[in-house]
This record gives C-alpha cells, sequence and structure tokens, in this order.
C-alpha cells in the first residue's frame, strides 16, 4: 500500500476538500439543468461527453490535491509530479470543454473583468504559466513552497488559474472569443512543449538528489506536517524519513518523475495538436469544395 496504512482517513482522503468538490459537482448539474432552462434555453443542451469531461476532470483534480495521490506526492517525487502532470496538464482542458459557453459568457460578460482582459494575450499566457511551472521546480524554490503552507497554497492557485489562462487559447469553450487560428494554435502547442522542456531535462539527467524534501528527513517532516495531524516530528520517531516509503532510490525517483512528466506533456499536447490539426484540415477541405463550380452549371 506504499505506507499509506500508516495514515487516517482525514489525511488520506481530505474529506471537506471532497466536500467542497462535490458541492462543486452538484452546482455545475445545476446550471446544466433548471439554471440553463431559465436562463439561457436558446443555447444548446450540455452534453453527456461535456458532462463526462468535467465531472472526470473534478475527480482526477481531488485525487491530485486532496486524495491519497496528494499524500503520496510529499513521500515520493514521481507520485509529486504524477500530480502535477494531472493538475495542470489534464484538468483544466477537460474542465474548459466540460463547462458549456453559455455559463462562460454569463460570468465574464461582467464590465469587472474587462479592465484584465490583457492578460489573457496569448503571449503573456504561454510565458507566465511555464515560467511558474519551472520556477517552482528549481530546488530551492521547491523546497520553500513545499515547507511554507501558506505560500504552498498561493503558488497552487496562481499555477492553476494561469494553466486555464493557457490552455483557454487552446481549447477556447466559447467560440466568439478564440483569439488563435488552428494554425496558431498548433504553434502555440509546440512552443509550450519546448518551453516546459528545460525543467524536465534538469530534472532527468540530474546525477545527484536536487530536493531536500525527498531526501532530507528534517524538511521532509516539516513538509508533512501540513497534509498529516499532530506532531510532524513524530514522523521521525515511528518513521526514519522519505525512503521508509520510496519504493526505489532517490535519484532513481527523482528521474522516473521528470520521465512521467515529460510523457504525458508529450502525450496530452501530441493528442491536442493532433485534434487541432484534423480540425484544422477538415474546415481547409470543406471550405475548398464550397469553393468548387457546381458540375451541372459547366454542362
Amino acid at each position: 500500500m506504499l505506507g499509506l496504512q500508516y495514515f487516517s482517513f482525514e489525511e488520506l482522503w481530505s474529506p471537506w476538500f471532497f466536500f467542497f468538490m462535490t458541492a462543486l459537482v452538484i452546482l455545475y448539474f445545476y446550471l446544466a439543468g433548471p439554471w440553463k432552462e431559465k436562463h439561457a434555453p436558446n443555447d444548446p443542451r450540455v452534453t453527456v461527453l461535456q458532462k463526462s469531461f468535467f465531472v472526470t476532470g473534478m475527480v482526477l483534480y481531488y485525487l491530485a490535491q486532496g486524495g491519497p495521490l496528494e499524500l503520496l506526492g510529499h513521500m515520493m517525487f514521481t507520485f509529486h509530479m504524477v500530480n502535477m502532470s494531472l493538475a495542470y496538464l489534464i484538468v483544466p482542458p477537460m474542465l474548459l470543454l466540460g463547462i458549456p459557453g453559455y455559463i462562460w459568457r454569463y460570468v465574464f460578460a461582467r464590465p469587472f473583468w474587462s479592465k484584465y482582459r490583457s492578460l489573457m494575450n496569448p503571449i503573456f499566457t504561454l510565458v507566465v504559466f511555464n515560467m511558474l511551472f519551472s520556477v517552482y521546480h528549481v530546488p530551492v524554490v521547491h523546497d520553500y513552497v513545499m515547507t511554507h503552507f501558506t505560500i504552498h497554497r498561493i503558488y497552487y492557485l496562481v499555477l492553476l488559474v494561469t494553466s486555464f489562462m493557457m490552455w483557454w487559447q487552446i481549447t477556447c469553450p466559447v467560440p466568439e472569443w478564440n483569439r488563435l487560428t488552428d494554425v496558431r494554435k498548433m504553434a502555440y502547442i509546440f512552443a509550450s512543449g519546448m518551453l516546459l522542456t528545460p525543467a524536465c531535462a534538469l530534472i532527468i539527467f540530474a546525477s545527484h538528489p536536487m530536493y531536500a524534501t525527498y531526501n532530507d528527513p528534517e524538511v521532509w517532516a516539516q513538509a508533512m506536517g501540513y497534509c498529516v495531524a499532530g506532531d510532524p516530528n513524530l514522523l521521525l520517531t515511528n518513521f526514519d524519513g522519505p525512503t521508509f516509503f520510496n519504493l526505489m532510490g532517490i535519484n532513481e525517483d527523482q528521474q522516473l518523475g521528470g520521465i512521467i512528466m515529460k510523457l504525458v506533456q508529450e502525450v496530452m499536447y501530441g493528442a491536442i495538436l493532433a485534434y487541432v490539426f484534423f480540425h484544422w484540415y477538415k474546415k481547409e477541405h470543406a471550405d475548398s469544395d464550397d469553393e468548387l463550380p457546381d458540375s451541372g452549371a459547366l454542362n
């Protein structure tokens, strides 16, 4: 069980976070049903696929940030990178595709948001998310964030918001707000993958353990203190540090985490790139067919 048997139900499943996520799912189905019929009756119905995207995205985010994977992410770097992949590369596009356009229009039609419109510049969103993600994995930054609870929560929230801003450019759920053509979206996806590569390469090819959170028992206990109850020093009494829970050597764990991050990024970006390409190809050929003269007219 990867050592999970040593922790309580509350530490493994974060019941309050579970109730919060459940409330958001209930709210979504209310907005997709009764609220829609009253406020947006002429908009298309929310499809089963959209509902599946949303619910799956919420489940994955809960597991990564509140379920057992979150706790495992404090014990093995591999699981930490699994959580980062889920929370910032997989969940945002799923939620964007799952939430119908009329909800986005209702929320962002308020004049309040007009002053922040410049923040949705595609170049800005591309750079800011990848910069924050890469800087976070600089060892001194990572260890500081992991051992300071308030900074940890703020940084993760900012990462989540900026990941949505970046993915919005690719999977924009409101057609009239789309800023990029399909060709530019393909370039955008390619550029995002390139910007994440240095951080992954730094981790994969490092010849020594980089993060004190996963190799220094004192730092590890301090980080674990934010997700387990009681005195974190008791962790050092009962266990000898993160190596007690690790299935492999510290360096191998670190390298595997970097590889998983890069693989998930490549698969996710590759799938989105293929979807955008075929969408563009289909549209271009449809336009070409429309321009062809009618064969009957030629006769």
